[in-house]
């Protein structure tokens, strides 16, 4: 396997690209043309030495069999509807990371944080490998990976394919992403890097904050934020908070609102956004011929972000009556802290890549939310101002180790490796001053914390704290063998076995006393909030009678969860070129799951508990047909059968908060598996040399496809999840590429071109409910789909439009 060399003197001037490349997985050459036959590239020009050498893919299966003879492009004379950046193709973008250099590709785009969605249908249906094994979120609630940690120079090659194969996993929706990390650097390099940003929103403006620790800037924390030690002995004893004597709830009370943690201080010059990275590699002859080489990166990324979120609850929407009205301010200072060690060794035709990747991607954010709630009092309305703190924690490690032989006609891949994704997300605070407008109340005028819980229907202080372990051990193996010049077999085995636990914890404390000290209680509601809860009011009488009850409670029905999910999978793939036009590309897979999701009953809530056991086998058949019309056109016809699992965080019956979004969110025990039916026709008109035109359309049946509902309630909004009936969904892509010889505007543009690159998605989707239909939820197992969801509405996430468009100068030596 070879990387080609770098594309050099290139201007870009660009707003964005897609340019599907340079792809041979054989090394074996093309048959040669007859001297009087004509090649697809009839321009007159040579194609560039880069698009004859074989770019380095590396995915289940071996690499992507060259089915064509007349041209070698690789999107062209592929079995499947593929892009491919080379190399050379993610310099030409001007991107400092993979995630930008993808959105160039038609039918993906960028969405927040550098997770790229295939043809808009969100995370669910977006599938990333490394290398072509598992490539685990840092985010544990999210499926899709942050692609902007991957710096280009790492990256050897990074396929997009739009139509399902059965060497891939048969969790398949809009398509699946897979980068293959250099394994032999072609040159010793070293790159260092710097960069500052800012925004007229945020940068140099006021902002929200509060101290958190010292390490903050780094992403880190120095053990400030480490779990309470009496919280910490009562997730080793298996006991609940409700339950724990009353000695170990005062002094959990007094440990969970730490000053440093909870108080939120103005910035009044929000520092601009920096980042920073160093890439570098190199290789060595070892032996005769062989080659050993490593390459490394390390960044680091800092920015902070000002936004405002309006959320409002109607008792009577139509009417316009607003029962709860809050703005929110939010300054967020996210760090994302990334490294990478590869080391691989080329031994004659074959390569082994080790690979070691760690993402670190921290959130600390402040909050005030301020507004009225009319849930108590309908005349008057209570005002509120709410601090928030949070701290969110995102890590994963991962390691794999790669080997693919080549033996004449037969190849062999092995893949395995380990992932642990961890997500920590200690003292998110939340603390409400309340003020109750109440003629005649002493404290009426005044933002008071209800410490007591004295005032009825109003938020209490509570204070978070979750812990989320996951483990992902996979593996597999594959092997190709070549019968024909126009034939060769594929079988491979693959092996994924995820383990996670998550805790969560929210913490209310109560402080009571005796009635002639209302007035004393409501008076400590004016403290700061991490003066509330101090010495002095957990203090004693001589006697050793607290002054005040302190205690605390936790609602959370289960705190602790376990979720698994073991899949065996095994497939059969055919490549078969039946005439010099038509070739066909076949296959099948078979999965067998089992994914379960239960509560740890040690914490109680075994009355309430609704385990999810979902054992299922699917054979998953797909085909991809190509017909060469004409040399310079050719039609492409695919259909296949893909699943959708849900994911842990869908199952689990906890609440957790996104930042993100600034929502809530429930899992639900009931949720089963999503079957997809998959077409694509397709049309491919080449012009000569890196000029062309395509036109696709794609249709997707979906049984059972996961949606989003909101659960609503009197200061409540949550968004949970449930089983529609059945949706389609159905679009078009455009897709051009056109170069403009230069030649004629003197020497310096001698040997260049014009590069005009554009492509559109459009997306169309609707759910299908009917009068009988049931979506199952907690508390409802007959629940009416109907009332969840409303026929003909779009699938949740899913984009209608996607343009890109670059325009670019470059050099054809």
């Amino acid at each position: 396997m070879s990387t080609g060399t770098r594309l050099a003197g290139l201007l870009l001037l660009t707003t964005s690209l897609t340019l599907p490349s340079v792809l041979h997985a054989q090394d074996a050459a093309a048959e040669e043309p007859p001297a009087e036959e004509t090649t697809a590239d009839d321009t007159g020009e040579t194609p560039p030495e880069e698009d004859l050498a074989d770019t380095d893919i590396s995915v289940p299966g071996g690499g992507i069999i060259v089915t064509g003879r007349r041209n070698r492009d690789p999107a062209r004379n592929s079995g499947q509807v593929l892009s491919v950046l080379s190399e050379a193709d993610i310099a030409r973008t001007g991107e400092g990371d993979i995630a930008g250099a993808l959105t160039r590709v038609s039918g993906l785009s960028l969405v927040g944080n550098g997770r790229v969605f295939v043809r808009g249908l969100g995370d669910r249906y977006s599938l990333a490998l490394l290398n072509g094994l598992p490539l685990p979120s840092p985010e544990p609630l999210s499926r899709v990976v942050p692609l902007d940690i991957f710096p280009t120079s790492v990256i050897s090659s990074s396929l997009v394919q739009k139509t399902y194969s059965a060497n891939f996993p048969g969790e398949f929706g809009g398509g699946v992403i897979n980068l293959t990390t250099k394994a032999i650097p072609t040159e010793d390099f070293l790159t260092i890097s710097a960069s500052a940003s800012g925004d007229t929103e945020t940068t140099f403006e006021n902002g929200l904050t509060y101290f958190g620790s010292r390490l903050d800037t780094f992403g880190f924390d120095n053990g400030n934020r480490d779990f309470p030690s009496a919280l910490q002995g009562l997730i080793a004893s298996g006991t609940r908070i409700n339950d724990a004597p009353a000695d170990v709830q005062r002094q959990l009370a007094g440990q969970i609102l730490p000053t440093n943690l909870v108080t939120l201080q103005r910035n009044d010059e929000l520092p601009v956004n920096f980042s920073a990275n160093v890439t570098g590699g190199g290789s060595f002859e070892v032996g005769d011929g062989n080659y050993l080489g490593i390459i490394a990166t390390a960044g680091i990324t800092n920015s902070w972000r000002n936004r405002s979120v309006i959320s409002q609850q109607f008792g009577d929407a139509e009417a316009g009556d607003i029962i709860f009205d809050s703005n929110t301010f939010i300054t967020d200072n996210k760090v994302l802290v990334n490294g990478l060690i590869g080391v691989g060794l080329d031994i004659g035709e074959h390569t082994i890549r080790w690979t070691n990747l760690y993402i670190r991607d921290t959130l600390k954010t402040a909050r005030l939310a301020q507004g009225t709630d009319f849930f108590t009092d309908r005349v008057t309305g209570f005002d509120f101002q709410t601090q928030q703190t949070g701290f969110f924690e995102r890590q994963l490690i991962d390691t794999q180790l790669v080997a693919e032989f080549e033996f004449d006609k037969l190849s062999l891949d092995l893949r395995g490796g380990y992932a642990r994704t961890d997500r920590e997300a200690p003292y998110n605070a939340t603390v409400p001053y309340i003020r109750t407008n109440i003629a005649g109340d002493p404290f009426g005028s005044l933002f008071v914390v209800d410490v007591g819980a004295l005032i009825g229907g109003t938020e209490r202080i509570q204070v978070g704290f979750e812990d989320l372990t996951e483990e992902l051990l996979f593996g597999g193996a594959d092997v190709t063998y070549e019968l024909t010049s126009d034939l060769s077999l594929t079988a491979g085995y693959a092996y994924t076995d995820t383990e996670r636990r998550s805790l969560s914890f929210i913490i209310r404390p109560l402080i009571a006393s005796s009635a002639d000290r209302t007035s004393i209680l409501r008076a400590l509601g004016l403290r700061l909030p991490g003066s509330i809860i101090n010495g002095s009011t957990l203090a004693t009488d001589a006697n050793g009678t607290p002054f005040f009850n302190v205690t605390v409670s936790d609602p959370t029905p289960f705190p602790v969860f376990d979720a698994a999910l073991t899949i065996h999978a095994g497939y059969g793939l055919a490549r078969y070129r039946l005439t010099d036009r038509l070739n066909i590309e076949a296959g099948v897979r078979y999965e067998d799951a089992l994914q379960v999701a239960a509560p740890d009953l040690t914490f109680g809530g075994g009355n309430l508990a609704n385990p999810t056991r979902i054992a299922n086998d699917y054979f998953l058949p797909s085909a991809t047909i190509t017909w060469e019309v004409i040399d310079d056109l050719q039609l492409r016809f695919a259909a296949s059968q893909t699943i959708a699992r849900p994911q842990f965080r869908e199952l689990v019956e906890q609440t957790y908060f996104d930042p993100e979004s600034n929502r809530r969110f429930r899992g639900n025990p009931f949720l089963q598996d999503s079957e997809l039916i998959n077409a694509e026709a397709r049309a491919e008109y080449y012009l000569g040399g890196p000029n062309k035109v395509s036109l696709a359309g794609f249709y997707k049946e979906i049984d059972n496809p996961i949606e989003n509902f909101l659960i609503t309630a009197p200061g409540i909004i949550e968004t949970s999840y449930a089983n529609a009936p059945s949706a389609e969904l159905y679009g078009a892509e455009l897709d051009v590429a056109y170069g403009i010889d230069l030649s004629d505007w003197g020497s310096f543009f001698e040997s260049k071109q014009f590069l005009i690159l554009a492509n559109y998605t459009y997306t169309q989707s609707s759910i299908s409910v009917g009068a009988g239909d049931l979506a199952p939820i907690p508390g409802a197992p007959t629940q009416p789909a109907s009332q969840l969801f409303d026929e003909g509405a779009p699938l949740v996430g899913q984009s209608d439009h996607i343009a890109n468009l670059s325009l670019g100068i470059e050099d054809t030596d």
